[in-house]
């Protein structure tokens, strides 16, 4: 089974790929995996096995 999660990505004024490359690696770190990122949105959407 899986499970998604949905992350509302906050745009700073500075350091915004450092900010969001340590993001996604942060949940890469848990088991997430990025399935879609919204182009005109901040939404990103991550997945990985429910039952690890």
């Amino acid at each position: 089974m899986k499970e998604y999660k949905v992350v509302n990505w906050k745009m700073g004024l500075s350091k915004n790929s450092q900010k969001l490359e340590d993001l996604l690696n942060t949940y890469a770190k848990q088991g997430w995996t990025v399935t879609h990122i919204a182009e005109q949105s901040t939404r990103i959407v991550f997945e990985r096995n429910k039952n690890r």
